[in-house]
């Protein structure tokens, strides 16, 4: 293995961090000099964060000589895990800093653990929105503002962006886009890579620009947190400039429009270049598509009759309560549903008081997740779609073992290959949600021992994290955060918020042997 070559290019990616985290650091010592003075310590933990990336950057960079440029798929791989494990350690840094900087702060602020702000870095990188903090206003603004970028750049997946703008990759860009870009192409998208990856680009931001002129024009936010919320809508993460999340806003506007760029963002990115180049009826012919919007629909309605039938009062994430209505109660279904299926996680209501088949609805959405090649977490629809479609074929064998029907997606066979692949990963997350709630149950004391983490918020938390979603029920709940769970929880939640993102595989292949011997 070309390890050399995969330490080099890590190095890269460190400086191409530290440049982001210095230009970030210029936007705080303008508004230090304007006279907000909160952000001093934020502005020193961005540029020694920044200080060190480089160091560490350019070590790696320049003390690794690798014999070829060779990227095979062991390096990809490797290369793909690596950047989200040391991304996440870098992205932690100004948090860290900036705690220890800030007087203000009491001796209990998460931030001056740096296994929560590895925490809170790592849920910004893979989209997840879990937070630690319980006063997200005594972040200053620059540090808010990172918080929220490390969503967007993990949106579309930082290697993805990395290919796209990085020439140096060289050959082992196709093997780094297929191990990071989420989900197959449908046909019709550039067969080239690194023009492919530009064009993700492309679009990324030119929807992103459209949200944040969206929100802008509602008058409810200004341009900040405008711009911090598409940041978190765009990369269906959910981490918010507000406590109480979107619901802090109060407004019908906002609640529409992003749940239009949410559904949006958990579409296949693939297919805004159909829409481009007007083929929109290939689009819509789309099965992975057709089934997530159907989903979304039928979900919404059961969820509203729910609420209105039951007559359970809607509390709103400020606290207010509102009358389960038929109206309010298909906002409140749609923006719940909507964000829980695309594993954003943004919150206008807390739904812990809901009905169970309401709670239950959601928390099966949100382990299908949204369309393979969005940035969406999840299962993915077309793997649960196919993972389906097998089973219903093995109970008619149940009963008619003479027949041997093929299974059809979209009017195509699928394969014998794909239809493993698919079930495999439907096993694997399950298998890793219960290992994931396990390991949070060995790290949490229990409430008859004066914990906090009964079984439901355990369960949750692993199902929410590894789904890279956010809230879950409980202590773990729309309206609480992570900070009170023990270090070895948030470093289980951290691995597998990582794990999640890189859709299991790309991870755990790592700790596999055969990964590492030097034998093809």
């Amino acid at each position: 293995m070309n390890v050399r070559h995969v330490i080099k290019q890590t190095g890269l990616l460190l400086l191409v961090l530290s440049a982001i985290l210095a230009l970030i650091g210029i936007w705080s010592l303008a508004r230090t000099a304007a006279g907000h003075h909160d952000e001093v310590p934020a502005s020193i933990g961005l540029w020694l964060s920044a200080g060190i990336g480089v160091l560490g950057g350019a070590g790696m960079w320049l003390g690794s000589r690798p014999d070829r440029q060779y990227v095979g798929r062991k390096e990809a791989l490797l290369l793909v895990a690596l950047s989200w494990i040391v991304g996440a350690g870098l992205a932690a840094l100004p948090y860290y800093i900036w705690a220890h900087f800030a007087r203000h702060l009491d001796g209990d602020h998460n931030f001056l653990s740096y296994i929560d702000c590895y925490f809170e870095s790592m849920s910004g990188l893979t989209t997840t929105g879990a937070t630690v903090l319980s006063d997200i206003g005594s972040l200053p603004d620059s540090m808010l503002l990172w918080r929220a970028l490390t969503h967007w750049l993990g949106g579309l997946g930082i290697v993805v962006l990395f290919v796209a703008v990085l020439p140096s990759v060289g050959a082992g860009a196709k093997k780094l886009f297929r191990v990071e870009a989420p989900g197959p192409a449908p046909e019709g998208l550039r067969p080239n890579v690194r023009e492919t990856a530009r064009l993700l680009l492309f679009v990324y931001i030119g929807i992103s620009a459209a949200c944040t002129l969206s929100l802008r024009a509602t008058g409810k936010m200004d341009w900040f947190d405008s711009i911090c919320h598409t940041f978190s809508c765009m990369s269906t993460g959910g981490l918010s400039t507000r406590d109480a999340s979107i619901g802090y806003y109060n407004s019908v506007a906002v609640d529409i429009i992003v749940i239009v760029f949410m559904l949006l963002a958990g579409m296949n990115f693939a297919l805004f270049y159909l829409m481009f180049v007007g083929k929109s009826f290939a689009v819509w012919k789309d099965t992975e598509l057709r089934v997530y919007m159907a989903t979304k629909i039928i979900v919404i309605a059961l969820i509203a009759v729910d609420l209105f039938v039951m007559r359970r009062p809607i509390i709103t994430t400020t606290g207010l309560e509102v009358a389960s209505g038929f109206w309010e109660s298909l906002r409140h279904s749609a923006f719940t549903t909507v964000s829980m299926h695309t594993g954003t996680g943004f919150c206008v209501a807390d739904y812990e008081d809901w009905p169970n088949l309401s709670k239950a609805l959601i928390f099966g959405l949100l382990f299908i997740g949204g369309c393979a090649g969005s940035t969406a977490g999840g299962v993915k629809v077309i793997r649960m779609w196919i993972a389906i479609k097998v089973m219903l074929a093995q109970i008619e064998t149940a009963f008619r073992p003479q027949v041997v029907r093929a299974i059809k997606v979209g009017g195509h066979t699928v394969g014998e290959e794909m239809k493993l692949s698919a079930s495999a990963y439907v096993l694997s997350m399950l298998m890793l949600f219960v290992l994931g709630t396990a390991a949070i149950g060995v790290f949490e004391p229990t409430p008859d021992i004066g914990g906090r983490c009964d079984f439901m918020t355990a369960l949750t938390a692993s199902l929410s994290t590894l789904c890279n979603v956010g809230p879950g029920l409980h202590a773990a709940g729309a309206t609480q955060n992570y900070g009170w769970f023990t270090p070895g929880s948030k470093i289980v939640m951290s691995g597998l918020m990582c794990l999640g993102r890189l859709e299991l595989f790309a991870l755990l292949v790592l700790f596999t042997p055969r990964f590492w011997s030097t034998r093809n």
